[in-house]
C-alpha cells in the first residue's frame, strides 16, 4: 500500500495492489482492461442478491419494483447498463418503473456551486437556516425553509423540468399551499373550540346536508380516486398541483368563505353541525392523504383534530379510500359551473373598476352549457351574494349574444406570423363574425381565416378581443359564455356600498384593538357628510350584527379616524366586559 501514499486508489496506482485470496491462497491482480465503471454499478441486481448462490431468494426482489436517478447522464450510464446486462442475463428487464428527473439549481435558474456562495445545504434549508450569495454579492442568512415545505417542492415539481430551489421559491409555495392548509386548519380549530365541537358525535346525515357541504365532500372523494391513480403511476407532481388547487379554490377561498355565517351563527344546531362536520372531514381527510408528502404539520394536525378514537400518529392510519356513494358528478359540474361564472363576474367589475364591495343592480348571463343553466337556477342567491348582486337574469339562447365582440390582429404575435399577407388578413378578419372568431380562437381548433393563398388558423395569442355590452354595461366572455353587470350606481346602492365600507373599517379596529373574534363591542360611528351619515342610519342594523357591536354609545377606547369614499368617519369602540 506504500506505492498508493500520496494518490487516489484509481488506476494506474491502484494496478500495484495484490490481495490474496481467502479462500484459495491465490495472489489476486487486477485485470488489465478498461471498463466502464457503470457496468460495475449495472451488475448490482445479480452481483449482490445471490444470482448464482441462492436463486430462491434472488427471485423475490427480481425485478425492483422502482429505480430513480437523475438525467440525462444516467440514461446512458446506469441505467442503460443495468438494462443492458439484465437482458442478456435473463432477458427482462430488471426494474418495473424507472423515474427519472432533472436537476436543482438556484432560485435564479444557475447551477448551485459552494465557490458561487449559492447551494444550499439540506440540513440548512429543512432544519438550521443557511446561507447564500445575494445579486449584490453580500452574504444573505435565510431561516430553515423547514422539512415539509422544502419535501413539498420536490414533490410537486414536475421531474422532467429543473427545479429552481431557493428562499423566493420557498415562500411562494408556502403562501400558495402551506398557508393555506394551514390557515383552514386553524380557521376550523378556533370556531371548534369556541362552539365545544365534538368531532365523535353522531354524523348529520348527508342527505340533511346543503349542497355545499354534499359537493365538497364529493369532490373530496374525487381527489382520493386520483391520488391514488396518480401515485400508483408515479405522477406525483400533478396530485400535488391538484391537492393546491382543491385547497386553495375549492375549500379555502369557497367552501370555508362561503359558509362563514354558518360558523360564526350564535345558535347551535343540525346546521352549524353540518358545517363542522363537513369541514372537519375534509381537513382530517388531507392529513391523511397528505401525510407522506408533508409528515410534520399533517401528523400535529391530525393529532389536534381527533377525539378519543385515534391512532398515535396519522402514520399509523389506513390510507384514505374514496367512498363512491359520496361522488355526486352533476353537483361536482354545477358548483364547477358556477365558479366559472363568479370568476367571468369579478372579471367584469374589474373591466369597470367597481370594487365588490360595492352592490350593483343586476347580472345576465348567456350560459354556454346545461351546467351553466343549472347553476344560475340552482345557485342564484350564491351568485348574488359573491358578487353583490341584486339581481341575476338567465338570458336565452334565443335572445341572441349579451354581448358584442371587437376583435383585431395582434400585430406583435400575428404579425410575424402572417407577414405579407397581414392586411389581407386584417380586411378578412374584419368582415367574419366577431363572436364566432372569438369563440374560435378560444377554442382547442382555433378559427380559420380564408386568405387568397389558402386558410390560415388563428388562435388566441393572435387576435385582441374587447366585447362591449349595452350602454352602461360591463361584460366579460369565455368562449360562447357570456355575462355583464349593470354597471350603474344609484345613490341607494352609492349607500349600501359604504355601509360594506364602514364595516370593513370597524374589522381593521378590532383587529388593531385585540379583541378576540367572539368579542362583543360598545360601538360609535361619526360623520358630518350627509350621504354617510345617511348610509349609516339606512344600514345601522347589518353593521351591527357583520361588527358584533352590541350597543351603540358615545366615546370609546379604540378610534379610528378613516375616510369613505373620501368622506370622513371616525370609529370609537370598546370592548364589552359583562
Amino acid at each position: 500500500m506504500e506505492a498508493l501514499e500520496g494518490r487516489s486508489p484509481h488506476k494506474p496506482f491502484i494496478d500495484n495492489v495484490k490481495i490474496r485470496n481467502p479462500r484459495t491462497g491465490n495472489l489476486m491482480t487486477r485485470i488489465p482492461d478498461v471498463g466502464n465503471p457503470w457496468l460495475d454499478a449495472g451488475i448490482v441486481p445479480f452481483s449482490t442478491m445471490g444470482y448464482r448462490t441462492d436463486p430462491a431468494e434472488w427471485a423475490k426482489w427480481f425485478p425492483a419494483d422502482l429505480i430513480t436517478e437523475c438525467f440525462p447522464g444516467q440514461f446512458r450510464n446506469w441505467f442503460y447498463s443495468l438494462l443492458a446486462m439484465s437482458v442478456m442475463l435473463e432477458d427482462k428487464a430488471p426494474f418495473k418503473a424507472l423515474l427519472g428527473h432533472a436537476l436543482v439549481r438556484d432560485q435564479t435558474g444557475d447551477e448551485m456551486h459552494k465557490s458561487k456562495g449559492n447551494s444550499i445545504p439540506f440540513e440548512g434549508a429543512s432544519d438550521n437556516g443557511y446561507e447564500i450569495r445575494g445579486k449584490d454579492g453580500k452574504i444573505e442568512k435565510h431561516p430553515p425553509m423547514g422539512a415539509d415545505l422544502v419535501r413539498w417542492m420536490f414533490c410537486r415539481q414536475n421531474p422532467a423540468h429543473n427545479i429552481n430551489f431557493g428562499p423566493g421559491p420557498a415562500e411562494e409555495i408556502r403562501a400558495r399551499f402551506l398557508l393555506k392548509l394551514w390557515n383552514t386548519y386553524s380557521f376550523l380549530c378556533n370556531y371548534a373550540r369556541l362552539d365545544g365541537f365534538d368531532p365523535d358525535a353522531a354524523a348529520v346525515p348527508l342527505d340533511r346536508r346543503p349542497d355545499l357541504d354534499r359537493w365538497i365532500l364529493s369532490d373530496l372523494q374525487k381527489l382520493l380516486s386520483s391520488a391514488r391513480e396518480c401515485l400508483e403511476k408515479f405522477d406525483i407532481s400533478s396530485f400535488c398541483l391538484e391537492v393546491e388547487r382543491f385547497v386553495d379554490d375549492k375549500v379555502s377561498n369557497w367552501y370555508v368563505r362561503r359558509n362563514r355565517r354558518r360558523f360564526w351563527k350564535s345558535e347551535a344546531g343540525e346546521d352549524k353541525t353540518a358545517a363542522y362536520q363537513t369541514l372537519h372531514e375534509c381537513v382530517l381527510t388531507l392529513t391523511r392523504v397528505l401525510a407522506p408528502f408533508i409528515p410534520f404539520i399533517t401528523d400535529h394536525m391530525y393529532l389536534n383534530l381527533v377525539g378519543e378514537k385515534r391512532e398515535a400518529s396519522v402514520h399509523l392510519t389506513p390510507w384514505p379510500e374514496a367512498r363512491a356513494e359520496l361522488i355526486d358528478d352533476v353537483l361536482s359540474d354545477d358548483m364547477e359551473a358556477l365558479l366559472r361564472l363568479v370568476s367571468l363576474g369579478l372579471s367584469a367589475r374589474n373591466s369597470a373598476k367597481i370594487k365588490v364591495r360595492q352592490p350593483l343592480a343586476t347580472l345576465r348571463v348567456r350560459a354556454a352549457s346545461a351546467a351553466e343553466k343549472r347553476a344560475v337556477e340552482r345557485f342564484a342567491d350564491q351568485l348574488r351574494d359573491e358578487l353583490n348582486i341584486k339581481r341575476v337574469e338567465l338570458v336565452q339562447d334565443s335572445d341572441g349574444p349579451l354581448l358584442r365582440a371587437e376583435v383585431k390582429l395582434n400585430l406583435r404575435v400575428a404579425g410575424a406570423k402572417l407577414g405579407s399577407r397581414l392586411k389581407e388578413a386584417q380586411t378578412a378578419l374584419a368582415a367574419e363574425d366577431h363572436i364566432k372568431v372569438a369563440s374560435g380562437v378560444q377554442s382547442t381548433t382555433g378559427f380559420v381565416l380564408n386568405l387568397a393563398d389558402g386558410p390560415e388558423t388563428l388562435t388566441s395569442a393572435d387576435v385582441l378581443i374587447t366585447y362591449v355590452g349595452p350602454e352602461g354595461w360591463s361584460g366579460v366572455a369565455d368562449r360562447d359564455t357570456q355575462v355583464a353587470l349593470d354597471a350603474r350606481i344609484t345613490p341607494e346602492l352609492a349607500r349600501e356600498g359604504m355601509a360594506r365600507d364602514i364595516v370593513r373599517q370597524i374589522q381593521d379596529l378590532r383587529k388593531r384593538a385585540g379583541l378576540e373574534m367572539e368579542d362583543r363591542i360598545a360601538l360609535e360611528l361619526e360623520s358630518p357628510h350627509e350621504e354617510l351619515a345617511k348610509a349609516i342610519e339606512e344600514h345601522r342594523a347589518s353593521i351591527a350584527a357583520e361588527t358584533l357591536t352590541a350597543s351603540w354609545t358615545t366615546g370609546g377606547t379604540h378610534v379610528a379616524d378613516v375616510r369613505i369614499d373620501s368622506a370622513p368617519l371616525i370609529i370609537r369602540l370598546d370592548k364589552i366586559t359583562t
